[in-house]
């Protein structure tokens, strides 16, 4: 077995669609309507695919009052700093400066405009 996809719940698909395809590299590989827009968005390297939904008998997370390490997509990137301050100017959050591991990896958090946290990071020594 394998993983195929991670699911999780927003107040906008529309909205966190969009942006999570322009400013992430996602894309969107299947739509499924009214009345829960249950939309399946795929990594650019096509291995990850997350689920986003909307349910009205559900209340959404407060994502924005979790701690960044109750939740969080991990995104891997070359350059840290110049995709924290893209993110930035696309409307994230900034949650806290580059910090360098003790392995050597550089990891950073931002929120979306929804408040679901982004970690931007990259490893010394890739681990997959």
């Amino acid at each position: 077995m394998f993983v195929e996809h991670v699911a999780f719940l927003v107040e906008d698909v529309k909205g966190v669609t969009d942006w999570w395809c322009t400013n992430l590299g996602m894309k969107v590989v299947r739509y499924g309507g009214p009345p829960t827009h249950m939309t399946f968005l795929q990594d650019s390297a096509g291995k990850t695919m997350f689920e986003i939904y909307q349910k009205d008998d559900l209340e959404t997370p407060d994502y924005a009052s979790m701690h960044v390490s109750v939740l969080h997509f991990a995104y891997y990137s070359e350059d840290v700093a110049a995709d924290r301050e893209k993110l930035l100017a696309a409307g994230a959050t900034a949650v806290g400066d580059v910090d360098v591991t003790a392995a050597g990896d550089q990891l950073v958090f931002v929120r979306d405009p929804w408040g679901v946290t982004i970690q931007i990071l990259h490893r010394k020594e890739p681990m997959v």
